[in-house]
């Protein structure tokens, strides 16, 4: 069983790994976004969610399961590897013979041997894939953290160098295909596991009888959350994609660098204790109280500093992201609750629940996105329909753990709304005191010393307990305990 040490060790490192891996990408993103037009990053875009959601049929639900598993062995290892190479290969020859058809689909020429190249990554991603199951059921981070320098950095300066050259959306491909390579590269001089001839289908069975609706689960997830971008960029253009890709990237980045950390912790050390109820409902109120307690402050000031951050970083051409971020912030604050609850779900064992949600999830989404696209017959009623789906799905997603874990919906938003309601408050401060005429970048500095200022401050004075929980958590792993 982890040890609470364990845990946060492992969360440690996790986040430095996080941190490292957005941070490299936020830096090489930006420089690219001042170089490149929004065309580039859309056509890119485009063909990304092609390669993702064929990345689902690799991977089958599979990595996943071999977390979950309590007693795993080489064997299962080799044996999922075996598998997903031969489905990756045959993704491969799908999407080269059918890139020109999506490229006419779509009237983009260009949009053809991007997505011949960027597919590549689907045979030589699968080793990584591999790599990382076993990295996360044995809670090695550290491995992770030393990948995440070691691939980020060279491939973000590849893509750089390229751009410079004038390769224009060559360039943002050559950064994606050198991380993968350079993944499986560090990868397997860091982890003990390596592929060897040995195959069962007996294990792999028993994997994928668990690991299917899994993989239907993160098809429909896949299809759904891209659908998004798939509409955009055959209704509107490639430049309205770039907008709306950018805009959720701001938010996305905060969000993963916190809320992904615990949640790559928190499957391991709750299927270790899937046994335990009570001891699960812990981990679990314990991730979403001290996840939200970080991320809500977070997205409301990023959605008041949107403007003048877009403009310092990527330049006025990029503007029209704007409200993208604002609405992707608000969908973003609500990430913890959603994440814990399908953790939680996932570390029982109960992938079949998992399934039903994601359908249920998907029903309403798919209403609210053609309901919002119809009204506002623009990107921007897209978004509102996401906002509207983001909500229902923290009620659907809750509702399953009232009866296993006893830890519903009511009690999760309970936990949730002392930072509610303080993040609203700074954010409302924060607005009053950008209506002061003030020099742009003069004002978004004062009000980001402003709202932490506020925040902490204020969550101190009231006697917030996961403000007292991460102070005495970071001393405690100070002094070793």
């Amino acid at each position: 069983m982890p040890t609470k040490r364990t845990i946060i060790a492992s969360l440690f490192w996790k986040y430095c790994e996080r941190l490292g891996t957005q941070l490299t990408q936020f830096v090489v993103s930006i420089v690219l976004a001042r170089i490149l037009a929004p065309d580039d990053f859309g056509v890119v875009a485009l063909a990304m969610i092609f390669v993702s959601i064929a990345n689902i049929f690799v991977q089958s639900g599979l990595n996943t399961a071999l977390i979950q598993k309590k007693e795993t062995t080489f064997l299962d290892f080799s044996s999922v590897f075996w598998a997903s190479l031969g489905v990756s290969f045959v993704a491969y020859a799908v999407f080269y013979a059918a890139a020109p058809y999506i490229a006419d689909f779509y009237g983009k020429e260009a949009l053809s041997p991007v997505i011949r190249v960027l597919a590549l990554s689907l045979p030589i991603g699968v080793p990584y894939s591999i790599q990382y199951a076993y990295v996360v059921k044995n809670m090695m981070f550290r491995s992770l953290f030393y990948r995440s320098l070691g691939a980020m950095i060279p491939s973000g300066i590849a893509g750089i160098v390229a751009a410079v050259q004038g390769a224009g959306v060559w360039a943002i491909v050559i950064q994606q295909l050198s991380i993968s390579v350079l993944n499986i590269f560090i990868m397997w001089f860091l982890v003990p596991w390596r592929p060897s001839l040995e195959f069962s289908l007996q294990r792999l069975k028993a994997l994928f009888s668990f690991g299917w609706k899994l993989l239907c689960s993160s098809l429909l997830d896949t299809l759904y959350s891209n659908l998004r971008g798939l509409i955009i960029g055959k209704v509107f253009s490639p430049a309205d994609l770039a907008y709306y890709n950018r805009g959720d990237h701001f938010p996305n980045l905060v969000v993963n660098n916190i809320d992904n950390s615990i949640q790559s912790v928190m499957l391991p050390s709750l299927s270790a204790y899937q046994d335990d109820r009570p001891m699960m409902k812990k981990l679990m109120r314990r991730s979403i109280v001290t996840s939200s307690f970080l991320i809500i402050p977070m997205m409301a000031g990023l959605a008041m500093l949107a403007k003048p951050l877009i403009i310092f970083l990527l330049g006025e051409k990029w503007l029209p992201c704007v409200p993208f971020v604002q609405i992707y912030c608000f969908i973003y604050a609500f990430r913890p609750i959603h994440t814990s609850n399908l953790s939680a779900i996932n570390a029982m064992g109960r992938s079949d629940i998992f399934l039903k949600l994601e359908i249920i999830k998907k029903i309403f989404g798919l209403v609210f996105l053609f309901g919002g696209l119809a009204i506002f017959r623009s990107p921007l009623g897209i978004a509102y329909g996401a906002v509207l789906s983001t909500i229902s799905c923290i009620f659907i997603n809750a509702h399953p753990n009232k009866k296993m874990l006893g830890y519903g919906y009511f009690e999760q938003l309970k936990d949730i709304m002392p930072s509610f309601a303080l993040s609203a408050f700074m954010g409302a401060c924060l607005y009053l005191f950008s209506l002061i005429d003030l020099h742009i970048y003069l004002s978004a500095a004062i009000q980001i010393v402003l709202g932490i200022v506020l925040y902490f401050g204020m969550a101190k004075l009231l006697h917030f307990e996961c403000l007292d929980y991460l102070i005495e958590t970071i001393k405690g792993f100070r002094h070793g305990r």
